[in-house]
């Protein structure tokens, strides 16, 4: 019988080599395996990026930590993100917002006009795609820091820096005190003129205000002083003072740090009541609207006693100010449409501006209370000559 061990030689011996080859093969795997673990151990221990990828799956968004996650959950719940709202979907139905809009109502079109992607600044070139929102990059843009000045509408180059020129940019309305001074320049104050229209500050004018006399959003009279840009403490420098950049609420712990509450509309700086009341322990946020609604009134009275045809406002369709020929408090119909006011004089076209102006920006009694003390104060005392009211009886401050 042959020795049957020299046949089976190649076997073994190719068993051998293919067995050795595994084992060289797995501690290989095993040595790439410890390094990718103790590279993945050495990047938990770092920062986490700001974007992740999940190293696998299935996994749930919630659980990876990114750390602006905060900002941006506060971003999406306020106002500047929100798509639906009458600030971004009012030209919806046109299919595009058209450059004289798109600077303020979309991301896309605050960069155009600024020139941040590469075009021609000082306008928009083009109009903008709907749906859009002031979204990160508005803000974010790394071109920004180049934006120094922003031109109010009165003319006025307003030195900016940072993310402020967002804020002043869009927070400071479309017309100013000059539109208005030129618009009723050398006709009779007090005779209805086809010509003139309600003149609208625009929306949310905090930026404007804030600047006051200054910025000169408002009608300024002839002969009056008017207070400038209302300073706080040093600290309160910009509106991210007290806003915070991202849900865009009040950070009360800022007031808090000289006033007892934190509540912007139960803080007074005034020791005097300038509304008649007499009360000086509420806010001086009452003041400024108990004003404001004495000069509807007196807007109200001068309209059809002395213009001749009685007017009424709504705030939710333009032109905003409309004919109310029978006095009923509604506005006149003509084939299903309301009819516009027609009968504006001089001295009607600027105390209803100033009156906008004062309420168009709703936290005003925050950003330049004595400015809207002052333009409300100016304009009933205009109105109240050909009413024949005496200022002294109304026992307003101004």
């Amino acid at each position: 019988m042959k020795n049957p061990i020299p046949s089976r030689l190649p076997i073994l011996l190719a068993a051998f080599f293919l067995l050795a080859t595994i084992m060289v093969a797995g501690w290989g795997a095993m040595s790439v395996r410890a390094q990718s673990d103790d590279a993945e151990a050495s990047a938990d221990a770092a920062e986490t990026p700001v974007f992740v990828m999940p190293r696998s799956g299935p996994f749930s968004p919630e659980t990876i930590a990114i750390p602006n996650a905060e900002a941006i959950a506060a971003w999406a719940r306020s106002a500047h993100s929100d798509s639906s709202a009458e600030a971004f979907s009012h030209w919806d139905e046109e299919g595009e917002i058209p450059t004289t809009c798109a600077t303020c109502h979309a991301g896309v079109g605050f960069r155009d006009y600024h020139g941040l992607d590469g075009s021609a600044a000082g306008q928009v070139d083009k109009p903008a795609p709907i749906g859009g929102v002031v979204d990160c990059d508005t803000c974010h843009n790394p071109n920004l820091s180049r934006v120094t000045e922003v031109t109010l509408p009165s003319g006025v180059e307003h030195p900016v820096s940072g993310g402020e020129a967002a804020c002043v940019t869009c927070h400071s309305g479309r017309s100013s005190g000059a539109a208005v001074a030129q618009a009723t320049a050398d006709k009779p104050e007090d005779t209805p003129n086809g010509e003139l229209r309600f003149i609208n500050p625009h929306y949310k004018v905090a930026a404007a205000t804030n600047l006051g006399g200054y910025g000169k959003i408002g009608y300024q009279y002839p002969g009056k002083d008017y207070s400038g840009r209302f300073l706080h403490a040093k600290p309160v420098a910009t509106c991210a003072s007290c806003h915070d950049p991202h849900s865009l609420e009040i950070a009360q712990e800022t007031c808090l740090t000289c006033h007892q509450t934190g509540n912007p509309d139960d803080i007074r700086i005034s020791r005097q009541s300038h509304d008649g009341s007499g009360d000086t322990a509420k806010g001086i946020k009452a003041d400024i609207q108990a004003n404001a609604e004495r000069l509807m009134g007196m807007m109200r009275d001068y309209a059809a006693q002395v213009a001749g045809t009685p007017i009424v406002y709504d705030g939710g369709s333009y032109p905003y100010f409309f004919a109310d020929a029978n006095g009923d408090g509604l506005a006149d119909q003509s084939e299903g449409r309301a009819v516009a006011y027609d009968a504006w004089t001089p001295r009607l076209v600027r105390a209803t501006y100033n009156w906008k102006v004062v309420t168009a920006d709703p936290g005003i009694h925050a950003h330049n209370p004595v400015y809207a003390l002052e333009l409300l104060y100016d304009s009933i005392e205009d109105l109240a000559g050909p009413l024949g009211v005496e200022m002294e009886t109304l026992g307003l401050l101004r």
